[in-house]
């Protein structure tokens, strides 16, 4: 945090928030589901939007994906975990934990820990990002992104 000249508190974007600035363009998904991917930073860079057009099972999936640490209304600073809250056209919402270590990029279903998670890594270039979903009982999917733009 920076104090501006009228002494009200600067606050800027942690270095794991920005960390995730390896994400933003346009991607092609191919896998168990299978069509584009967007990624943008929210103004401020604070929050990554992340808009999604793919078809899955036969079924079209658009849906938005608000990416961040939250701070709740009268918190002082943000919580620890880097969080998301998924809406799409049929109706669902689904929260996430994103962890980035290095190459590796875990998404977590709910809770670190949890047994539904995706877990991928970046190639040396950063323009493909291949991995998996995995399901408690089974039904996960490999999953590769490859940057458009």
């Amino acid at each position: 945090m920076t104090e501006t000249t009228d002494s009200v508190p600067n606050v800027e974007p942690d270095e794991r928030i920005r960390a995730l600035d390896r994400l933003v363009g346009t991607w092609r998904v191919t896998g168990g589901a299978e069509g584009t991917v967007s990624y943008r930073w929210l103004a401020g860079g604070f929050f990554l939007v992340q808009d999604i057009d793919l078809q899955q099972y036969g079924q079209a999936v658009v849906g938005v994906e608000m990416i961040g640490r939250e701070k709740p209304f009268g918190a002082e600073k943000p919580g620890e975990h880097i969080r998301s809250r998924y809406y799409d056209s049929q109706g669902n919402t689904f929260d996430y934990v994103y962890e980035l270590d290095g190459d590796t990029l875990v998404i977590w279903a709910g809770e670190p820990g949890s047994p539904a998670y995706y877990k991928g890594t970046f190639s040396a270039d950063g323009n493909t990002l291949t991995g998996a979903w995995v399901y408690p009982g089974g039904g996960g999917y490999d999953s590769v992104m490859t940057r458009l733009s």
